[in-house]
């Protein structure tokens, strides 16, 4: 019997460093986008990426590598992002993917002079955001989880959807169906509790960091869902 599941494409970048206890990028994206057909490749490991065709729309994850310094994996992830693009197929980066979607289409990505963005935060929409499909019935003002030392530098190329005072690019859209977020909605409270309390995250960027639950956040994926096929 043929499926109506919609397939989607999960291109890792790199693995969390909470896999042991949480569960790694997969099980996050699953959980959050529903009940999809979610096929998953380890991109960073430079293996032979499918022809995103076969797929009704593609993520790319977050990663622990910096698109500051691009490795030809990277480029191989971003080309099959202008791919997907092409075929008609929607397209999601997260974190690292929305960076590197950036970088493809030209943007600068530089470490954040601000410093890490990390927990619970909240973003605003632009009055593009406002008219996305992505945020379609979402509020201006919504909490999100971020994680995140580098930052996407906005140039024409780019439709800035929203931002906050941490970081001007928190979201991005190119075309009509391709997008960014820096924030992470495949992230909970306890995935985001485990960044702060890690031994390796240092105190001036663990203090005044908090940790909810972000629902709204979390909402993207399904509405980039509904926006595949």
């Amino acid at each position: 019997m043929h499926s109506s599941k919609k397939k989607l494409l999960l291109l890792k970048a790199g693995v969390t460093s909470s896999r042991a206890v949480l569960g790694d990028y997969e099980v996050w994206f699953q959980r959050g986008c529903g009940d999809v057909v979610l096929t998953t490749i380890e991109a960073h490991e430079g293996v032979t990426l499918p022809d995103v065709r076969g797929f009704d729309g593609v993520i790319v994850s977050g990663s622990p590598r910096s698109v500051t310094a691009i490795e030809p994996w990277m480029e191989r992830v971003a080309d099959s992002m202008l791919e997907a693009d092409a075929a008609q197929r929607a397209v999601l980066g997260v974190c690292f993917g929305h960076q590197l979607l950036a970088w493809r289409h030209g943007a600068k990505v530089e470490r954040n002079p601000m410093g890490r963005e990390l927990g619970t935060v909240w973003v605003e929409l632009t009055e593009r955001g406002r008219a996305s499909e992505l945020f379609a019935d979402f509020p201006t003002r919504f909490e999100v989880q971020a994680t995140h030392e580098d930052m996407v530098v906005a140039c024409g190329a780019l439709d800035v959807l929203a931002t906050n005072e941490r970081c001007a690019v928190q979201a991005i859209s190119i075309g009509e169906r391709s997008f960014g977020v820096q924030f992470h909605p495949e992230m909970n409270e306890a995935s985001i509790r485990f960044c702060i309390e890690h031994p390796d995250t240092r105190a001036c960027d663990r203090e005044g960091a908090q940790s909810r639950e972000a629902p709204l956040g979390t909402r993207v994926l399904r509405r980039f869902v509904e926006l595949c096929g």
